[in-house]
């Protein structure tokens, strides 16, 4: 990689950074590439650049949101055996981070599906097909988790997924919104109660 490319990737990454913030405190709409680049002090055309147009970040900036979401809550639980110890890692892990992340920075899939929940269109679609993609992959972990014995054989993972969604949205909003400093402690209680409910 020569040295033009990595400025232009870190340049690109700083925009990312810059616009996942801004989207996380104002909402998905509120991305403009004027407002990028103010906040970076580039251009509007050294945005356009390297990202495209305001449809084109927007959409970069879900993925960006995702990406670092898996990075963070899926993959590290992806060394535990399959079964419930993945599936309880990642709801550790996705509590943990709700609390120390998206408790003080906003959740983009949390705020973003209520700002865009009425309004059609490719950025709602966009958001919804990374939404759906994460559901899958939680009951694909809990598909496991029964397979393996660990739950009940006639647990429905789509109704424990929509439990554990219900979950950590109650977090978000007694974390960043009542800023109830034992939120994720009462979170962990809450999955606790609610798997001893579906174990074998």
């Amino acid at each position: 990689m020569d040295a033009r490319t990595s400025k232009s990737e870190l340049t690109r990454a700083a925009i990312l950074g810059a616009a996942l913030d801004l989207a996380a405190e104002e909402g998905l709409e509120s991305l403009t590439l004027q407002a990028v680049a103010d906040r970076i002090g580039l251009s509007k055309s050294g945005v356009f650049s390297r990202v495209g147009s305001r449809e084109a970040l927007q959409k970069a900036v879900v993925e960006e949101f995702g990406r670092r979401f898996i990075a963070d809550v899926f993959v590290p639980a992806m060394q535990q055996p399959k079964g419930l110890p993945r599936l309880n890692d990642i709801v550790r892990r996705w509590i943990l981070r709700t609390h120390d992340v998206e408790a003080h920075t906003g959740c983009i899939f949390t705020a973003g599906a209520f700002e865009l929940d009425d309004r059609d269109g490719p950025l709602r679609d966009h958001l919804l097909d990374e939404v759906t993609r994460w559901r899958a992959a939680l009951r694909r972990t809990v598909a496991q988790a029964v397979a393996c014995g660990h739950l009940k054989p006639d647990t429905d993972p789509e109704q424990l997924v929509a439990e554990l969604s219900a979950l950590i949205m109650g977090l978000l909003h007694d974390a960043r919104f009542l800023r109830d400093p034992r939120a994720a402690e009462r979170a962990q209680a809450t999955w606790a109660r609610l798997l001893n409910t579906y174990q074998s």
